[in-house]
């Protein structure tokens, strides 16, 4: 019998906490695309977010250390603590790209990625919300089936990106700069997507 006790959820709820500032994060790279000025202030924003983020995961893996029994194995709760991170870090790499890279505009195909992001996490979200009572529910797998549905999505608009970059940009430096961040940008969505696989793994594992 799959039973956990109120101290032992604490570990679902720190998930959510996590989850909710990937998804600040992503609007926020989100709204840097769409509102494009005072940059150095809203990449610092951004920042100050995935350094929140790292604090939070950190005291997740110290809560982790200090637990004899925990909900779901412990290697699952240390992936999903670190792949929520990673989401974070990978918004706050694609939002430095802008400042290192010195773009002065923003391409439609970023945003559309970016919103993306923003769906994403959003899903994810309601995934954390969900995994406390993976059992009963019946929203989690039509979540996980969303994330990846948007993942495949950012697959398709990142291919047709990236080829009409090569097809109409004639300046190489403008080429190589928006390669890496459209290839941040889809990394981003498969850290979402690695989580959502992760929590599909384990219901798998408690059905």
């Amino acid at each position: 019998m799959f039973r956990i006790t109120p101290k032992e959820e604490k570990f679902f709820d720190l998930f959510v906490e996590a989850a909710k500032k990937s998804s600040k994060g992503a609007e926020m790279l989100e709204q840097l695309m769409r509102n494009y000025n005072n940059v150095n202030e809203q990449i610092k924003a951004i920042e100050e977010v995935e350094h929140e983020c790292d604090t939070h995961v950190h005291n997740i893996l110290k809560q982790l250390n200090r637990s004899f029994i925990t909900p779901i194995d412990r290697e699952d709760i240390h992936l999903i603590a670190k792949e929520l991170d990673n989401i974070t870090d990978s918004i706050e790499s694609t939002a430095h790209r802008f400042r290192m890279f010195n773009v002065q505009s923003i391409k439609e195909e970023a945003i559309k990625l970016a919103s993306l992001i923003v769906k994403c996490t959003n899903e994810l979200n309601g995934v954390m919300l969900e995994l406390k009572n993976m059992k009963k529910s019946t929203e989690l797998s039509k979540k996980i089936i969303e994330v990846n549905r948007i993942e495949n999505e950012g697959d398709d608009i990142f291919r047709d990106a990236i080829t009409k970059l090569f097809m109409f940009e004639k300046d190489a430096v403008e080429i190589l700069k928006w390669k890496e961040i459209y290839e941040y940008l889809e990394n981003t969505l498969d850290a979402c997507e690695d989580v959502a696989n992760i929590v599909e793994g384990i219901v798998m594992k408690h059905a």
